[in-house]
């Protein structure tokens, strides 16, 4: 009898667990699709709107900049009033900011509003890592746990090009952002009845001169790189907006490296694997995020699919993002994170450099080849850097540390939006302009190799 109590009880006790994951997985489901459903929506949006490859870029990245700006304070937050009020919080925030991105009716307000579903989901991301760790002490089965959490939030990149260009053909742009709606809900239902709060972390005061360094420094840069070809690269606005991003970035380093209770404990940089997964963190992104924006543009503008093609035209890329990162957790389990990774990113820089001999009169097959590659390459990477970076500090500072890995990657997205369109601006045309864009995608990924090769799983 005692045994049969038991067996129930663990079943229970898995279920619970189970339902956990998916709640939580929802979230970043929604943060991604969110980013992919945009992408090939742009050129629909932009014949609504208005707006060149610089109003684009904004669009795309007003989300990642307030996204990547705000992840340190979200993470201390969450280790502060707990991951779960964090986590609701956000939910509710990015179900507003969807419905009202649906209402948009000119490219600012847009570009407004996709400001504020960064904040939400910069709430959502170290929240859900934070309550996963808390739900998975052990570290095989949080590798496993984070796998499948990859693979969910995975098959958001796999349905969003599809469902975005379905949906920008058939119902228009602002469809895409109902989407979040139902999803939102669900996650809240399920994270209320079966999310436990985790523990609080006194903290003396809260940063806020870090937080105004960190997205000025991010916010600078990004301007910078954008807005290069309008303004001009050697033009005062120019030269002010990478002087405020250097000083930004300086002082950010010294408040917190003097702060009582800073944002980022500078300490932990020690850890070799938490240095080397920032910076692979964020050439993994610069590549991804480069990739994305560059070529919906390429399948609607030179080879002349519609929305809803081009979205099928990516998916090679986005499946395997789907399953392998569930291969790639029981991988990582076993065999630790530094071959993964360094496989993922190689693959991710050959399947780069394919694309580089696409024009408007190549085979699909190349492209395929290609996309394939960097899909298998990413869905390797993420999930492998992830675990490696949230299983090398102590439980207590998993918040603080997947806001900075997530801060990083997300960063890179910025960066990798943004040196994309900078270059395709000062291409004498858009097939010279992809192809010199995407060999330094490969290069950044090929460096990514090398980093996590020789510091990631490395003591300190």
């Amino acid at each position: 009898m005692e045994k049969t109590m038991q067996i129930q009880s663990n079943h229970t006790g898995r279920s619970t667990k189970a339902l956990v994951l998916l709640g939580l997985s929802l979230g970043y489901f929604m943060v991604l699709l969110d980013t992919t459903v945009v992408s090939v929506a742009l050129p629909s949006i932009r014949a609504e709107l208005g707006g060149g490859i610089s109003g684009l870029q904004w669009v795309v990245n007003a989300y990642t900049i307030v996204f990547a700006g705000l992840l340190l304070s979200m993470g201390a937050l969450a280790d502060t009033l707990g991951a779960k009020r964090v986590y609701t919080c956000g939910l509710v925030l990015f179900l507003a900011g969807s419905a009202i991105s649906a209402a948009a009716s000119n490219l600012g307000t847009l570009i407004g509003m996709r400001a504020i579903l960064g904040i939400g989901a910069a709430a959502l991301m170290p929240a859900s890592l934070t309550l996963i760790a808390h739900a998975y002490p052990e570290p095989v089965q949080r590798a496993r746990a984070l796998g499948i959490w990859a693979a969910i939030t995975g098959a958001a990149m796999a349905a969003g090009p599809v469902l975005g260009g379905l949906m920008a053909d058939s119902l228009g742009w602002r469809s895409i952002f109902l989407l979040n709606v139902p999803l939102a809900i669900v996650s809240l239902i399920v994270t209320f009845l079966f999310v436990k709060e985790t523990g609080r972390k006194p903290r003396k005061s809260f940063d806020w001169r870090g937080q105004i360094a960190a997205v000025a420094a991010i916010a600078g840069l990004s301007f910078g790189l954008m807005e290069g070809e309008t303004y001009g690269w050697s033009s005062a606005v120019i030269l002010g907006a990478f002087g405020l991003a250097l000083s930004g970035a300086i002082l950010f380093l010294i408040i917190e490296a003097k702060g009582q209770d800073p944002l980022l404990p500078l300490p932990l940089f020690k850890n070799k694997t938490v240095s080397a997964g920032m910076v692979a963190g964020m050439a993994i992104n610069i590549g991804l995020s480069g990739t994305l924006f560059v070529l919906p543009l390429f399948f609607q503008q030179i080879r002349g699919l519609s929305a809803h093609l081009a979205g099928l035209a990516l998916l090679p890329m986005m499946i395997p993002l789907a399953f392998n990162p569930i291969l790639t957790g029981r991988i990582v389990g076993r065999t630790g994170a530094r071959i993964p990774m360094t496989a993922g990113f190689c693959l991710g820089a050959l399947g780069t450099m394919l694309q580089v001999w696409t024009d408007g009169r190549s085979s699909y097959a190349v492209t395929m080849i290609g996309l394939l590659l960097i899909g298998f390459g990413v869905s390797l990477t993420i999930p492998s850097l992830t675990a490696a970076v949230m299983s090398s500090v102590p439980k207590e500072q998993t918040g603080a540390i997947s806001g900075a890995l997530n801060s990083s990657r997300q960063l890179g997205a910025t960066l990798g939006v943004a040196i994309i369109g900078s270059i395709l601006g000062g291409g004498e045309s858009f097939i010279a302009g992809m192809q010199a864009s995407l060999i330094v995608m490969s290069a950044i990924m090929f460096g990514g190799s090398l980093l996590s090769f020789a510091f990631i799983g490395r003591k300190p």
